[in-house]
């Protein structure tokens, strides 16, 4: 197998034929679509909703719904990387791209059912968490296939382009939910807020939007086909275990580095994931958005987000993922900060300060997948990005864990601003002594 290295090198890990413009589009509408549940419903709809003052007292329950997704980031990293092994070797990655999406696009309908009365807040809390799980169960299989559709070359231009695309997404949907449900007093079909129909029904129109682009990449990309000498046997699924902890020693022996990166990622990675999750709650319960008022905050972050990952796509195949990463976290902890710091100030300082961080999320994530992708061996795609993602859910409870626990200590919900960026901060100085040029993982 021939090596490659952060900075780029051969193409060894493409499928021959595999590459077109076509499939990186029907790719990356993967994540067009799956801006309905981050934007939708982790994000600036429905945890803003169920966190709200019909469900109960805001602060309690925006802890709540940290030890709920605490709950769910332990089932993913202990599910997560053998699930990945397990769909490489068998050669069914897309299938299972396919059923975790729709299992999530069921529990995103099912939010419907999620009436604005503090008897429905366990549903809520278990539905964004059971979605949570399968949506990182499917983004294993789906970030695997970033091998098929890029070259070493360009892998950090596709990987930008989807995240890219994944920011757009949210973009128009997020206009379709506030302009056809959520803005006026009478919506489209007759749609009111009583009850929280308005954001009942968008939470349909969310599961239809995932549904319908998750089609592109499950009809036009190939299934992964590994070659026989990088098949591998298949096991049982609790000798998968055993397996995944004799490629984790042969990883440490050979790519220690990689180690390094994936205890580095997981933690950063944590708090991009609570700037995302909590973004759209610190907005609603500590700056007086309105529901409405957080959608429109919502769109003007993804414009910029989408902008800046796509641009720091092209950046990443000259410079290396490393420095868009580290540039990325430094940002985030600056603006951040200021959102801190600067919570009295009312509404300017986040439409200020919270907008300029979002320019540093989208390239942190694309980054970290590049990262890692380029240094994977062909046939253990699913298996390494399931690894990922285990590694960072293992530390998943870090971020909705210090955001609870900041709020809880000091009783009110701008303090958990604080808890994120401290998480932010660990990622980056674990970050900085690992090696930006790396063998292939053996």
């Amino acid at each position: 197998m021939t090596g490659i290295t952060e900075q780029g090198g051969t193409d060894a890990q493409v499928l021959p034929g595999a590459i077109s413009r076509g499939r990186v589009f029907a790719w990356a509408f993967w994540d067009w679509g799956s801006a309905a549940f981050n934007a939708v419903v982790t994000t600036f709809v429905f945890t803003v909703y169920i966190t709200g003052t019909a469900f109960g007292d805001k602060d309690v329950i925006s802890a709540q719904l940290g030890w709920a997704l605490a709950i769910a980031g332990i089932l993913v990293a202990v599910l997560a990387p053998v699930t990945g092994q397990r769909s490489d070797t068998a050669g069914r990655r897309k299938l299972w791209l396919g059923i975790n999406t729709f299992i999530v696009v069921a529990l995103t309908a099912a939010m419907f059912f999620v009436q604005a009365s503090p008897d429905f807040l366990l549903l809520g809390l278990f539905l964004v968490a059971a979605g949570n799980v399968f949506f990182e169960f499917a983004s294993v299989n789906y970030n695997a296939m970033l091998a098929q559709v890029s070259t070493a070359r360009t892998i950090g231009k596709v990987s930008g382009f989807g995240w890219g695309m994944g920011y757009l997404g949210g973009i128009v949907l997020l206009l379709i939910v506030y302009f056809g449900f959520i803005s006026p007093e009478v919506g489209l079909f007759g749609v009111t807020g009583d009850n929280g129909l308005s954001v009942r029904v968008a939470m349909l129109i969310a599961a239809a939007w995932f549904g319908l682009f998750a089609l592109p990449v499950l009809l036009s990309v190939p299934e992964y086909r590994s070659s026989a000498a990088t098949r591998r046997q298949r096991v049982s699924f609790l000798r998968s275990y055993v397996v995944l902890g004799q490629d984790i020693a042969r990883l440490w022996r050979t790519s220690r580095h990689t180690v390094y990166f994936l205890a580095a990622s997981a933690i950063f990675r944590d708090g991009l994931a609570g700037v995302f999750t909590f973004g759209g709650v610190l907005a609603a319960s500590v700056f007086g958005f309105s529901p409405g008022e957080v959608i429109i905050f919502a769109i003007a972050a993804n414009v910029v987000a989408g902008i800046a990952t796509i641009i720091s796509g092209s950046l990443d195949d000259r410079l290396g993922a490393k420095p868009i990463m580290v540039t990325a976290l430094i940002g985030l902890i600056v603006c951040g900060s200021l959102v801190f710091l600067l919570h009295d100030g009312g509404q300017i300082v986040f439409w200020t300060a919270g907008l300029a961080l979002t320019f540093f999320v989208g390239p942190a994530q694309s980054a970290s997948r590049t990262f890692l992708a380029r240094l994977i061996p062909a046939g253990r795609e699913g298996e390494v990005f399931g690894l990922y993602a285990t590694t960072g859910r293992a530390v998943s409870f870090l971020a909705p864990t210090m955001f609870a626990l900041m709020v809880t200590i000091f009783g009110a919900t701008y303090w958990g601003i604080l808890g994120i960026m401290l998480v932010l901060l660990a990622g980056l100085l674990l970050l900085l002594p690992v090696k930006a040029m790396q063998d292939q993982i053996g």
